[in-house]
């Protein structure tokens, strides 16, 4: 099995060459990031967001996806940025052409926080996204019951944080409202 270097920059043919036996990870800016395995109460939120959102596109062009599925954020440069975020929308299916990875930004991310990528989530991932035109990055809080929804606008997000009991709007899928009482019923 072989041992990565937490110090040492790595790209997508690295990432892609490892054998199985490396625990899950994601590279950001080269570097590697491990991630646990999730929680049933992580997976039945991210599930019920993703099954909202496959039920709204049913006949649609855009195209959710549901973890592990890699995201190259910058495939067309470095090409040292792989992210699996826990649930995201494609509606450039160009993207998608290659069958095992997202070449560049989703239109819409949702990250579900754990205590062990709560930081990870809301600052290093949150910058990545915007840098790389995410349109839209939610960061649901399973302990707080709460969802902040990044827009972006003119380069920077705009933030509205939404509670349980709340349908939220995605603003970059006209019509489509995520029903949180659902989400968070679990």
């Amino acid at each position: 099995m072989e041992t990565l270097k937490t110090n040492e920059r790595y790209t997508y043919a690295d990432y892609e060459s490892w054998d199985e036996q490396i625990p899950r990870c994601e590279l950001i800016d080269g570097l590697v990031y491990n991630m646990a395995g999730p929680s049933l109460a992580h997976q039945a939120i991210a599930g019920e967001i993703f099954f909202q959102l496959k039920n709204f596109l049913r006949g649609k062009t855009c195209c959710p996806i549901i973890a592990p599925f890699d995201v190259r954020l910058n495939h067309n440069t470095k090409d040292d940025t792989v992210v699996q975020p826990d649930v995201f929308v494609v509606c450039d299916r160009t993207k998608l052409e290659n069958g095992k990875s997202c070449l560049g930004a989703p239109d819409f991310i949702i990250e579900v926080t754990s205590p062990s990528n709560h930081r990870h989530d809301l600052i290093v991932k949150l910058t990545k996204y915007l840098h790389s035109g995410v349109r839209e990055f939610w960061v649901v809080e399973p302990e707080e019951k709460i969802v902040i929804a990044h827009r972006l606008v003119d380069s920077h997000y705009m933030t509205t944080i939404y509670s349980a009991d709340t349908e939220i709007p995605v603003s970059v899928l006209e019509g489509c409202k995520i029903r949180m009482s659902e989400v968070f019923s679990e």
